[in-house]
């Protein structure tokens, strides 16, 4: 969770004071490519203080209505920022170049736009640097895409998704000024503002089918079940593990184990004790598995004389 609010808290120092750059630049150069980027960085303020909204809505306690928590509602917050990028993002980008292509305006003090995407560019890819310390730290050996699809971190895959979206638009919005003022074609201009919506449109799209997923339910990932399993093995020679089922909930898992015990305690009082020193154990080397259902099985042969036993008491009586 803090690694996500790291990330969340240097995107928001970026993206404010390149937002006010790019306002005031757009307002000297009458560029659309430049209003389009301005809107862009306000909407990605808005979308990062509703991620530290859903992150402090997540650590609300357990309740008889909610009796798993409140992890999970940093989905929905995610969720919606998709939509916004969507929406305020690529819809109004779109729109505005499509204005302007029909009603070309020429820019004005070109160089103004210039200077203020270089500095843009300069603090987005800080911002995308503090971004990538955060995800490192979390991604282990895996690709960026390979984390990007597999992690259960909602509102650092969206930082990271509008860090790179952010990134791209600038300089797709430098390159598209700089085809205006070579050219003296403000077309070039409208066609930059339409190209920088489509990029914000299709990373939210695909933002909103990985949010989609974890709103439906994620199990954990492949390094924690190995971890899981290997822990297992080595401290509970003893047990077989019939089925694991993880859920995330947020940055929480939901554990829920059937297992077969090799050799079977004596008592009810022996196993209860057994399965509590288990979880206890589970609890102290994963941090983040909240709640452990568990489950005891006994082998078919058990089973068998357990029928046996029965029968035979039945009989007595």
């Amino acid at each position: 969770m803090a690694q996500g609010k790291k990330a969340i808290y240097y995107a928001l120092a970026a993206n404010s004071g390149i937002a006010i750059t790019k306002s005031v630049a757009a307002f000297f150069t009458a560029s659309t490519s430049m209003m389009a980027e301005a809107i862009h960085s306000f909407t990605d303020c808005g979308n990062q203080l509703l991620l530290l909204i859903g992150l402090k809505r997540a650590k609300a306690p357990a309740t008889q209505l909610h009796p798993m928590g409140y992890g999970k509602v940093s989905y929905f917050w995610s969720f919606l920022v998709a939509l916004f990028l969507f929406l305020a993002g690529g819809v109004f980008s779109i729109y505005e170049g499509s204005h302007k292509l029909l009603e070309p305006q020429p820019l004005e003090n070109a160089w103004v736009a210039i200077l203020v995407l270089g500095i843009g560019i300069v603090l987005e890819a800080l911002s995308l640097k503090g971004a990538l310390r955060e995800i490192n730290s979390a991604r282990g050996n895996r690709g960026f895409y390979r984390w990007f699809r597999e992690t259960r971190q909602s509102e650092l895959m969206v930082i990271a998704g509008e860090d790179v979206a952010a990134l791209l638009g600038l300089g797709i919005a430098l390159f598209f000024v700089l085809l205006t003022l070579i050219t003296g074609n403000p077309i070039f201009d409208a066609v930059g503002s339409i190209a920088i919506g489509l990029l914000l449109i299709t990373i939210a799209t695909m933002l909103t089918f990985e949010i989609k997923s974890l709103i439906i339910g994620e199990s954990a990932d492949d390094d924690f079940k190995k971890k899981f399993y290997a822990f297992i093995t080595e401290k509970y020679p003893h047990i077989t593990l019939l089925n694991v089922i993880t859920q995330h909930y947020g940055q929480d898992i939901v554990l829920a184990i059937k297992a077969r015990f090799k050799k079977w305690p004596t008592s009810a009082a022996l196993l209860v004790n057994s399965i509590n020193q288990i979880e206890k154990n589970i609890r102290a080397n994963f941090s983040e598995v909240r709640f452990i259902f568990f489950e005891p099985d006994i082998s078919s042969e058990e089973k068998r004389a357990e029928r046996e036993n029965i029968n035979k008491k039945r009989k007595k009586v």
